[in-house]
């Protein structure tokens, strides 16, 4: 076999763990997926954990804890105020980050909350490079609206441009110029999600922060995946190869007045979060807002023991031979997918692996939903969970400063830390050959029912005049697919 599907033989991505716990999963029968498929509307978030062989639904929460956090829970105190254990999370946020001010919540949307009822005003503008998909419901639901400065570039698979994630400074300095007075925050996003998970470079940081400190506005960065980045950085910018990932993230940090994260994706937990920033005027309003909402400030909605295994977290998500594999284990995927000749974007990201459903789904239109073909045909042939949808963007127009829409639509298979092995993402890839090679065959997928906000999380759907071998005879819909 010598045509581009071939796998070719590459270096094994060496593991520097070894396997201590195991947890059964089973591949359900084909039979079994179509009938779950039928039954959840064709979303992938209503499958439920049992029912999934390998789920690269999200990489958030879905990672393994190392020995070292499961031996912290034991030691994690309870207590309701001052606990020990707030003091050790502290003090490592404040080494990682050099922020004064450090606010433990349960999840990354509660510190989004907790900031945007701050800085986000009614009628107002937040500028990003682009704001994940809470981040963005948290802007709205302020009224005010999210804008997203990503250069052209990011929207091209093809073109192998190391960071992509970063700022179009041109239609950042055309939104700081045409809309001052309402621009309220900048926020920087890394790695970038969106941008098929692809970092921000340190000098495009540098250089947003020299346009904000000229427009007065103020930089938040939401370090969900900032030791990924950091990393990409060492290996992909000029003048940082080599140096220690905690230093490029701690540059990154200094350049902004504040962050928030979700620890369930570089705090190695399945739950956790924190505000950090240097304001004590915004340290004081989250601090009040999250005795409302979340806990006393030295819990924030989270038990000691949380505290104490995401300290630990933090620390081990900075560990080089950690971050190499890491980022060697999406690269494997990334590498064995365009070998087989699935459309993806390159290079590789960091979180995950991006599909280009346009190029994998030619026959059908956006309105089509080819997102959700991909979706249904992974998990039909390999029991597969992947996310697809459309985000709805707002960005700018560097030469005139207007604001303009545009849909952006994204599929990505997002990696869990520390779970699979390569034998799993073999199975991926050969998963994914065998959705290339029936893809022409897929149906268009007709949206059923969505509410308005967060649409990917709720929606249904159904097939189109679906082919005999999705769905049984006599189950076959009826009706066209509805357009606009």
């Amino acid at each position: 076999m010598n045509d581009k599907r071939e796998r070719i033989p590459r270096e094994p991505v060496r593991e520097p763990y070894r396997t201590k716990v195991v947890e059964s999963i089973r591949l359900p029968s084909r039979a079994e997926r179509e009938r779950l498929l039928r039954g959840i509307g064709y979303n992938p978030f209503y499958l439920k954990s049992q029912d999934i062989y390998i789920d690269l639904l999200t990489d958030s929460g879905t990672g393994a804890m190392s020995d070292t956090q499961w031996a912290a829970l034991m030691v994690g105190d309870e207590t309701y105020a001052g606990s020990r254990s707030y003091d050790d999370f502290e003090q490592t946020v404040r080494d990682i980050t050099g922020y004064d001010h450090i606010v433990p919540v349960h999840q990354g949307r509660a510190g989004e909350h907790l900031v945007m009822q701050s800085i986000a005003r009614p009628g107002g503008i937040v500028l990003s490079n682009t704001l994940f998909d809470t981040t963005r419901a948290h802007v709205e639901y302020r009224d005010a609206l999210p804008v997203d400065l990503l250069a052209d570039i990011a929207w091209d698979f093809d073109e192998p441009h190391p960071f992509k994630g970063n700022f179009d400074l041109d239609k950042l300095q055309a939104a700081l110029e045409n809309h001052r007075g309402r621009v309220s925050a900048i926020v920087a996003t890394l790695v970038n999600n969106l941008a098929c998970s692809s970092p921000v470079s340190l000098e495009n940081m540098r250089r947003v922060r020299e346009l904000a400190d000229r427009f007065g506005v103020p930089v938040f960065i939401d370090a969900s995946r900032f030791a990924e980045n950091a990393w990409l950085v060492t290996q992909r910018e000029a003048g940082q190869r080599g140096r220690p990932v905690a230093d490029v993230a701690r540059d990154f940090f200094a350049l902004a007045d504040g962050c928030w994260m979700s620890a369930k994706k570089d705090g190695l937990v399945n739950i956790g979060g924190f505000v950090a920033v240097r304001s004590d005027q915004l340290a004081d309003e989250c601090r009040q807002r999250l005795v409302l909402f979340e806990g006393f400030p030295t819990y924030g909605g989270l038990a000691g023991r949380d505290l104490q295994a995401l300290a630990i977290g933090l620390r081990e998500a900075l560990d080089e031979d950690y971050l190499r594999h890491r980022v060697a284990q999406i690269e494997y995927l990334h590498d064995g997918m365009r070998e087989v000749g699935v459309p993806v974007s390159t290079p590789a990201g960091g979180s995950g692996v991006y599909v280009d459903v346009a190029r994998l789904y030619p026959h059908l239109t956006p309105e089509d939903n080819p997102g959700i073909a991909l979706t249904a045909d992974l998990y039909l042939h390999g029991g597969v969970r992947m996310s697809a949808g459309v985000f709805h963007l707002t960005t700018v127009d560097p030469t005139s400063g207007t604001l303009v829409n545009r849909d952006f639509p994204c599929a990505r298979l997002a990696l869990p830390r520390r779970v699979y092995g390569r034998a799993h993402l073999d199975h991926v890839i050969a998963s994914m050959r065998d959705v290339l090679d029936g893809a022409h065959k897929s149906p268009a997928y007709r949206l059923v029912t969505a509410p308005r906000v967060l649409a990917h999380f709720f929606a249904r759907f159904e097939p189109v005049a679906p082919p005999s071998d999705h769905l049984p005879p006599g189950n076959q819909p009826r009706g066209r697919a509805m357009r606009g």
